[in-house]
């Protein structure tokens, strides 16, 4: 089967699967607390309950979605109804990553099959007992060949890329990415890639303060810093840098403690390989607060870093982790010097009661998508684009645009069997001028 045509059989799947995501939510927390220590409420705000939102709201639209769209006829073809068509590519496969193994594995699988697309679907290996839950959901909601959950390390993702799809779906890191598009281009499948980037996080001075380092934190230290849209690096105007600080370190303290190890509401990193990348990111001399670390729990506090060299290690690529570079600024070519030098990035924050510098900020870069006053919750509205550009990504979803992703959008007009107009019929002679007139209406 390479398609559920059914727009019934899909709504009932769906409404099977909510249903069984529900019964199955303590499993899934304690799943995922396995795996990296994630707090439950973390799992619940960020995962589950993201989840089950996502599955409603699709339950609810399928029906709309995925009717004809009748569109105005062209001039040219008049009588004619016009219509936009949406059908499933067919085959879909989806890769999803390790840091929101829950959500970012069932939200387009739920795009994917709510379009009408059957799903190969593979969790990521690092999140062992998050793949497992998925895993038994998947199996009591769907027949293999409506939706199957594959499991396997780089060598066999890599030989599931060598099959033919079509619609590869990919989110990760940017280095995998690219192996999946010219994995894609072989055989000239579509792809979206959600990827990443140095993420900036700008601070003027006519910021609240006290506002931007609440938010800043939880943004940035949920998922101990495990997330592809949190602010990678701070931009301070100069002279706000030492009360932002300060602010900064008060608001850590008030979230985590003064021990955050032995908070319940700070996860861990993933695994050895990636807590190691991270400690060799901190340079002792740069930590203006945190830099504790223990390898036998994967345990790297909230660490804010002062002022490093755009060339060190923790400013080359993304982070994704606790670790928080603090750079200052003086004027607007200081920040173009410092965000242009990288690639583009998923998401930009600005932090301003400037409303023309906020603006600026907004239309001088290319990213993603991005927040004033706030960071990372343009994800939370489904009527909003979710994804990148450039570097970035490729592609977005959310929402109907998840349901449109998945969807072939196929032109189809319908012609009655009178009416025609004559004048597109040979011979020519004697035409062309009111051919012209026409064209020139449209």
């Amino acid at each position: 089967m390479t398609s559920i045509t059914s727009i019934a059989k899909r709504k009932f799947l769906l409404k099977k699967l909510l249903k069984t995501i529900q019964r199955n939510e303590a499993q899934i927390i304690d799943a995922l607390y396995k795996d990296f220590k994630k707090p439950a409420f973390e799992t619940v705000i960020t995962e589950t309950s993201y989840v089950v939102s996502d599955l409603k709201h699709t339950i609810s639209n399928i029906n709309s979605w995925s009717k004809p769209k009748r569109i105005w006829p062209s001039l040219l073809n008049i009588p004619s109804s016009d219509f936009i068509y949406s059908e499933p590519y067919g085959r879909v496969l989806l890769i999803a990553p390790w840091n929101y193994p829950f959500q970012l594995a069932m939200c387009p699988m739920i795009a994917a099959v709510a379009a009408g697309n059957t799903v190969v679907l593979k969790p990521s290996e690092l999140t062992f007992h998050t793949s497992q839950i998925i895993t038994k959901i998947v199996e009591e909601v769907f027949d293999v060949k409506e939706v199957v959950v594959v499991n396997g390390g780089a060598a066999f993702t890599q030989s599931l890329l060598e099959k033919r799809w079509d619609y590869i779906f990919f989110t990760g890191s940017v280095p995998v990415g690219k192996i999946v598009a010219q994995a894609a281009a072989k055989y000239l499948t579509p792809i979206t890639l959600e990827l990443g980037g140095k993420n900036p996080c700008i601070i003027d001075e006519n910021a609240n303060l006290e506002v931007a380092a609440k938010r800043i934190v939880w943004s940035k230290f949920v998922n101990a810093g495990q997330t592809c849209i949190a602010p990678d690096y701070i931009l301070v105007q100069g002279k706000e840098k030492y009360n932002l600080v300060e602010l900064l370190k008060k608001e850590i303290t008030r979230a985590y403690g003064e021990n955050p190890e032995e908070s319940k509401d700070f996860a861990r990193i993933i695994n050895p390989k990636n807590w190691k990348r991270l400690s060799e990111m901190i340079e002792p001399s740069k930590v203006l607060f945190g830099g504790i670390i223990n390898e036998k729990d994967n345990y790297l506090s909230p660490t804010l870093i002062d002022e490093p060299s755009l060339s060190s290690e923790v400013m080359k690529d993304e982070i994704f982790g606790p670790i928080l570079p603090i750079i200052s600024y003086h004027d607007e070519k200081d920040l173009d010097k410092i965000i242009l030098s990288f690639e583009k990035p998923l998401s930009l924050y600005v932090y301003s009661n400037d409303k023309d510098f906020a603006e600026r900020m907004l239309t001088n870069y290319s990213f993603g998508g991005g927040c004033v006053n706030d960071c990372m919750i343009h994800f939370a509205n489904k009527r909003l684009p979710f994804g990148g550009v450039g570097n970035s990504g490729m592609g977005a979803y959310h929402g109907k645009l998840g349901f449109d992703t998945f969807s072939h959008k196929k032109s189809i007009v319908k012609k009655p069997n009178w009416g025609d107009n004559n004048l597109r019929f040979a011979p020519y002679k004697n035409k062309l001028k009111y051919l012209k007139k026409i064209l020139s209406w449209l």
